[in-house]
């Protein structure tokens, strides 16, 4: 086996177990964003379960307790405010909250890359898994020029990425995951 080939499959595999546990970590801290997709239910209340499309301005509207804002929390914390505010109606209530669709989580990559675009997936990527959803470098891409584009806060943060240096199996912290929005910019 060449040395590339090697060094490549030993990126692969930490890649993807880093990938792994940081999908284990992030399932209880997930935070429902704008066109996200919530079941919540009521036990024993047929009537009282909805599927819901998280608004832009962060909210969903429910049966009897009208808008609730969810962007930002986690299923427990949704689960909480639902029970709280419908027990003036049920108060034995018990509510089920299950994010049935993820449509928040959108990357973008651009420039030198066989399909550049916006990604609409179901999970956290990391830069090497969004520059393969996008087909992969170019021939002329600049590899050590490559950059993740976050805003935050109202700054934008610019995070460098030397692929060259992570193909090889040095520098591996720099694979970092995507949050929703970033942009990968491939020069």
């Amino acid at each position: 086996m060449k040395p590339v080939s090697t060094a490549m499959l030993s990126l692969i595999f930490l890649s993807a177990c880093a990938f792994s546990f940081a999908s284990k970590c992030l399932a209880d801290d997930y935070k429902i964003a704008p066109a996200d997709v919530l079941e919540i239910s009521i036990w024993g209340e047929q009537d009282l379960t909805r599927q819901l499309v998280v608004r832009p301005d962060g909210k969903v509207s429910f049966p009897l307790i009208g808008d609730i804002e969810v962007a930002g929390k986690t299923t427990a914390q949704i689960k909480s405010l639902v029970e709280k505010k419908i027990k003036a109606y049920i108060p034995s209530a018990s509510a089920t909250v299950i994010v049935s669709q993820l449509g928040s989580l959108q990357y973008y990559v651009i420039g030198k890359v066989a399909k550049p675009g916006m990604f609409n997936v179901s999970r956290r990527l990391s830069v090497l898994q969004a520059l393969a959803l996008a087909g992969g470098l170019t021939t002329f891409a600049d590899e050590d020029g490559i950059s993740i584009i976050r805003y935050r806060d109202g700054k934008v943060l610019h995070l460098p990425f030397n692929y060259n240096e992570v193909k090889k199996g040095k520098n591996l912290q720099q694979d970092i995951l995507l949050e929703r929005g970033d942009v990968v910019l491939v020069p």
